[in-house]
């Protein structure tokens, strides 16, 4: 790798006459960004501005998949190799394999440079001019003699460290503990270094039943025999060194993933102005429905200002100050909705007749509220020991929204009141895990579990996953499918019945009259979005009085405004694995020197392909012309009509890599977890649902590798509007966390039904989807006596002679300045003000005077939502502030506070003297809160 290393300062070794002599690497990322990085970063996003999404993230110090991508960029040229001193031994590892690795990975660079190189858009670099990330490992290791395991080539100058593997059994605990007594015995120091301290724990205490005392150790300064719980995916044992160290796969026989926390994404109603163009719909409360015509800065009466343009019928334009940027969202219905006209009724008498209408909804939600309070669950016991063991044995590092959920759904559980809950997240983020851990609690308390699944090969991967995450646990854990023979499905049915079965793991099969639970406590559907509505009322008779838990990526409108109006708890899980990328997204006719080309440069880095080719009637002519194309690729193929026998097979086959292409229908489309299939290709991409493109684009970038989909279309037909928009969306929503925003679109593009019923709705393209959940959610919480916070409608005239707005110098891009705006204006107390500050200042820099003027703004709006004022006007030398209603208290400490402020009594206004020096936000903010101090200093 070039440039700067994720490793420590060199520090020095026994013996070394230098420090530069020796280093000590650490476990880390090949990129740390430190301050100085982090400002050069600064620097790229106005000199760069191709790439300033990523210099903005690089430069806020975020870690992501692939930054290191984005080095040689950011860091002088260096190498490990290169800053060690030649008398420094240099080990190298599989030798032949490095240095083709070092080889593939320059071409790979290469290939991509040049297939991205047209998309990054004016000032990129040529595809061939960027600087090389990759080492050349054969140029650098011209000067050096390393050692080699194993060596290139055998002969008496070759200096070789043998290395050897555990003979044992992984998973025996007895098998591995012999063979750990005789290499102690040998006198040779064991680390067993396991994923996690409960891990370390585990194992240490079963290495104990099998006559192996291994002490345990928090951490290590020095090789000595211990189990530890920081973890390695293998082990090795070096007989020259007297050393060994052991890893997962020595010790359990599974590989150790790890996912590191990465920070939280940005809320997702930010996202309604990032990608705001334009002649976009937009909605403000007050007047209507508009279209976006851009950010225009204004001056009056000398004073700078920007505003939101946003045209209305009858060619009015309404310009909105950034500080009420809140009162304005993006327009999302359905269909192409008809302008409001400023001043006159209609706009008023549209929301009065949508509020009529939710009131009834509302009244059904409130119904549903009730019936579900006065229903009687099952209150589960709280977490076991086997539980937590169960739970330690997860293979990643849990994100904090993973905690929150599973949080969430445990209180539901041991609470008295059956669940109804969402699992909200996209695809990959680990909604699963939600669901194992919630299905193992309802089996120790003596509860039957159901998870429903869409498909026969989702059934199967879930069925193996949960098996494993069982195995070590008193519980039987079965599938029913057609998978099974009926003689089997007889069985298991028959065992459901009696309670034999704890965990069955089925398709629509689970549906069928036939089936009877002994005592079912919870009830999991995976992929919601794929059973009907007919479906649906078959799943409620299992419903009454049990748990119920949903997982979906990307929920269908209904469920989604459900979700948001309050109908329906839920939990979003936004956070992305820190090692994932976003999957590069091609969309476009079909080209066959496309296809060949992406297989090959899988098959390159040693990755599979899916290749979705739904029609089973012509899919074996699809492979024929595949196998032209890549004569030296090994193809399958995986469809519905195949038998249960040879389909398992096949994707057994598949998953062990046998084949490198798997040409498939729409099947694989949901929970496959395949990480080294890293490329999808899509025959024909229009004619597939938004949803559909969605879960089969997840089904690749599942690993740390750089995953690819080409989602294609007939170069010769024209497409259909509603096929061009839904593949526009999925090639524009690639980014991680994008699952909610294309069930935003997909909602545009079709449509919402009733929440509560079956019949179309016009009242969301009325007034927008956000507007409409905003009117339920209100009517809901004033049926329930809980209105809804509403600070963020009212509208507060702020008119002040201050040059207040963000220049183009300081953020250049509109759509991020626009953000910016949103920001600060849903900011709502100084707290929020503050972090916003914080977000500027790490993102863009040192504040200019107009921005801190706009952020004295907003501390003047967060202290006037907080008393209750709507008005803070300038005239001449007077400010008027209203509405006020002051006590008899109050105007006497008006008189003390500011002696020649005149009270109107009549309009509720104050009016106080302007500062002769201009200096008129600061003494505002004072002077309010000396009249009305805050809660901490009253």
């Amino acid at each position: 790798m070039i440039g700067r290393t994720g490793l420590d300062s060199p520090h020095p070794v026994p013996g070394a006459a230098h420090p530069a002599e020796g280093l000590i690497a650490y476990p880390a990322r090949e990129l740390r960004m430190d301050a100085e990085d982090r400002e050069v970063a600064r620097t790229l996003i106005n000199r760069e501005p191709w790439a300033a999404a990523t210099w903005e993230r690089l430069a806020e110090g975020h870690t992501f998949a692939g930054m290191e991508s984005w080095l040689p960029w950011i860091a002088p040229e260096a190498t490990v190799i290169s800053s060690l001193s030649t008398e420094v031994p240099l080990v190298l590892v599989d030798p032949v394999r490095a240095a083709d690795r070092s080889r593939d990975l320059l071409k790979e660079e290469t290939e991509m440079a040049a297939a991205l190189a047209p998309t990054w858009g004016h000032g990129a670099p040529e595809a061939g001019d960027h600087p090389a990330l990759y080492l050349d490992l054969t140029e650098a290791l011209v000067d050096r003699e390393p050692i080699q395991i194993p060596p290139l080539a055998a002969g008496p100058s070759d200096e070789v460290l043998e290395v050897r593997a555990l003979d044992a059994t992984p998973g025996d605990a007895e098998s591995v503990a012999t063979a750990i007594n005789r290499w102690i015995a040998g006198g040779v120091d064991v680390v067993v270094a396991m994923d996690g301290e409960a891990a370390a724990d585990r194992v240490a205490r079963l290495l104990a039943e099998a006559g192996l005392s291994i002490p345990r150790r928090s951490n290590l300064d020095r090789i000595e025999t211990a189990a530890v719980g920081v973890g390695i995916h293998h082990g090795f044992m070096l007989p020259q060194l007297k050393m060994a160290v052991l890893g997962e796969q020595s010790i359990a026989g599974r590989r150790r993933a790890h996912r590191r926390v990465a920070a939280r994404r940005d809320p997702a109603d930010g996202a309604r102005y990032r990608d705001l163009a334009e002649g976009d719909f937009v909605v403000h409360y007050r007047h209507g429905i508009g279209r976006f015509e851009g950010l225009a800065t204004r001056t009056i009466a000398g004073i700078e200002r920007d505003y939101l343009v946003v045209a209305y019928a009858a060619d009015d334009k309404l310009y909105v100050p950034t500080d009420q940027l809140a009162a304005v969202k993006k327009y999302t219905g359905g269909e192409t909705p008809r302008l409001s006209r400023m001043g006159g009724s209609d706009w008023s008498k549209t929301k009065s007749r949508i509020r009529r209408a939710v009131a009834a909804v509302a009244e059904q939600v409130v119904a549903l509220h009730r019936a579900r309070a006065t229903a009687t669950g099952h209150s589960h016991s709280p977490d076991t020991p086997w539980q937590r063991e169960m739970e330690a044995s997860f293979p990643y590092e849990e994100t904090s929204d993973q905690l929150t959920a599973i949080g969430d759904v445990k209180v539901d559980m041991e609470g008295d009141k059956p669940m109804d809950r969402l699992i909200f997240g996209d695809v990959g983020f680990g909604k699963t895990e939600v669901g194992v851990r919630a299905a193992f609690k309802a089996i120790m308390d003596g509860k039957q579990v159901a998870l429903l699944c869409p498909t026969t090969l989702l059934a199967q991967q879930h069925f193996q996953t949960f098996s494993d995450r069982f195995d070590a646990y008193p519980t039987r854990v079965e599938m029913l499918s057609r998978f099974l023979t009926a003689k089997q499905q007889r069985e298991v049915v028959a065992k459901l019945a009696t309670g034999e079965v704890d965990l069955v793991i089925a398709t629509h099969r689970l549906l069928s009259q036939d089936i009877q639970f002994k005592n079912l406590g919870l009830l999991i559907i995976d992929e919601e979005q794929r059973f009907g509505v007919k479906a649906k009322d078959q799943i409620k008779r299992f419903r009454v009085g049990v748990d119920v838990l949903t997982l979906t990526a990307t929920p269908i409108p209904r469920t989604l405004e459900m979700a948001l109006t309050g109908i329906r708890d839920v939990s979003h899980i936004r956070t992305p694995p820190e090692d994932r990328h976003p999957i590069l997204t091609y969309v476009g006719p079909f080209d066959e020197q496309s296809v060949s080309a992406a297989i090959r440069r899988e098959m390159l880095r040693e990755g599979q392909v899916f290749y979705v080719h739904n029609r089973v009637q012509s899919i074996d002519r699809a492979v024929a012309r595949l196998q032209q194309l890549v004569p030296n690729a090994r193809y399958a193929v995986a469809h519905g009509q195949m038998s249960e026998g040879q389909l398992e097979q096949v994707m057994l086959d598949f998953w062990s890599r046998n084949y490198d292409v798997l040409v498939a229908t729409t099947i694989i489309e949901s929970g496959l977890d395949l990480p080294q299939v890293n490329t999808l290709i899509v025959e024909r991409a229009d004619l597939l649902g938004l949803a559909q493109l969605y879960q089969l684009r997840g089904r690749v970038g599942r690993s740390s590798q750089r995953a690819y989909a080409y989602l294609f279309h007939p170069p010769e037909q024209s497409l259909s509007e509603d096929a061009y928009r839904r593949l526009e969306a999925i090639g524009e929503h690639s980014d991680l966390g994008s699952g909610f925003h294309l069930a935003l679109r997909d909602l545009e593009i079709r449509g919402a039904g009733s929440m509560l019923g079956e019949v179309q709705s016009g009242h969301i393209s009325a007034v927008g989807f956000e507007l409409h959940t905003q009117l339920v959610a209100e009517a809901v919480g004033e049926l329930e006596g809980t209105p809804v916070d509403k600070s963020q409608d009212i509208e507060i005239r702020i008119d002040l002679p201050v040059n207040a707005h963000l220049p183009d110098d300081y953020i250049g891009d509109q759509i991020a300045r626009i953000e910016a705006y949103r920001r600060l204006a849903s900011a709502t107390t100084n707290a929020e003000v503050e972090d916003v500050i914080a977000e500027w200042t790490d993102r863009y820099g040192v504040l200019p005077e107009s921005a801190g003027a706009l952020i004295d703004i907003a501390r003047l709006r967060s202290e006037a939502i907080r008393i209750g004022l709507t008005e803070i006007v300038k005239l001449r030398r007077e400010v008027r502030l209203g509405p006020v209603d002051l006590t008899t208290s109050q105007e006497v400490r008006l008189q003390r506070v500011s002696p020649r402020s005149v009270l109107k009594a009549d309009e509720g206004l104050i009016f106080i003297p302007a500062p002769a020096d201009g200096v008129i936000v600061a003494d505002l903010i004072s002077f309010l809160r000396k009249m009305w101090p805050p809660p901490s200093e009253s």
